[in-house]
């Protein structure tokens, strides 16, 4: 198999049954996914020798093949262990992405949905370091998120990332580091990468799951260690206003994990406690798992 080794940094992907370096091309112009997006992934994250929720990732990525008529061809602990498999082949000085993924091939009735017995997985590796947790700035997107009803957000799909790419190239035209996202309604759903909360009065709030975008991994994850340590949060109907208003605000998400915001429009944050808490308790949670 030919691999492309275009610039880029350490990766290792598996597909049809072996590991090749570098960019494998693996779709050509005939693929259903070329030209149609029947695409599904999930990401993970190593870091610091460990692997939180790898489980739960590659269990998604199954879920999210179902929802857009794909036949998942790997089982979780099959795409956890190669995973395994795959670390080993890096030198573990830089955090590592995890992306499995699968695609149709071909095309069903008309060419218009994938043949799902068509489907493929591969599984691609690489080093792509977290952010920093210094914060970064948002805008309110004019772009918003789509409902059930239009675009498949029950799955994490690739032909919903377009639009999460404009609207932070629109924002970051305006001097902003990303965007915040509304749905249809008017309410905040997320930033156009990641999940978010904000803190009022000591109160911990992020948007309520409505089926506009994927309530993710790392947010439940966070609820979670954040209730273990007596913070209660309120998943609720939030609009602009309230986050304009908000003591505090951060996201949440696979890539870099827990992140504060310090600017919002025109109005600086500082970066808060309760922010700086929930990556404490994340590291924390992360470092109790196993050691991989």
């Amino acid at each position: 198999m030919a691999v492309n080794s275009a610039a880029q940094t350490a990766t290792w992907t598996y597909v049809d049954g072996d590991w090749y370096e570098g960019n494998v091309p693996l779709i050509g112009p005939r693929t259903h996914a070329m030209w149609l997006a029947s695409t599904v992934f999930d990401g993970a994250r190593w870091f610091e020798g460990v692997a939180p929720d790898l489980d739960l990732h590659c269990a998604r990525v199954n879920t999210s093949a179902i929802a857009m008529g794909l036949k998942p061809t790997m089982s979780a602990d099959e795409i956890v262990g190669l995973t395994h498999d795959g670390l080993k082949k890096f030198d573990g000085k830089t955090a590592v992405y995890i992306r499995p993924m699968y695609w149709g091939e071909h095309g069903g009735y008309m060419g218009v949905p994938a043949d799902p017995e068509s489907t493929r997985f591969c599984l691609s590796i690489y080093e792509a370091p977290m952010l920093e947790p210094t914060g970064f700035s948002l805008s309110v997107s004019p772009f918003r998120r789509p409902t059930f009803e239009t675009m498949p957000t029950n799955a994490k799909a690739g032909c919903l990332y377009p639009n999460n790419g404009r609207a932070i190239l629109e924002a970051r035209s305006r001097g902003f580091d990303n965007a915040l996202v509304l749905d249809m309604l008017g309410n905040v759903a997320e930033t156009a990468s990641s999940n978010i909360f904000m803190v009022k009065d000591g109160h911990i709030f992020t948007p309520a799951p409505n089926g506009t975008f994927l309530s993710g991994i790392t947010r439940s994850r966070i609820i979670d260690v954040l209730a273990d340590y007596g913070f209660r949060t309120t998943q609720t109907t939030l609009t602009v206003q309230d986050f304009l208003q908000a003591d505090e605000i951060f996201s949440t998400g696979n890539h870099s994990k827990v992140v504060p915001v310090i600017k919002i429009e025109d109005r600086e944050l500082q970066v808060g406690p309760i922010a700086r808490k929930a990556r404490e308790l994340y590291w924390e949670f992360a470092h109790a798992g196993p050691k991989i």
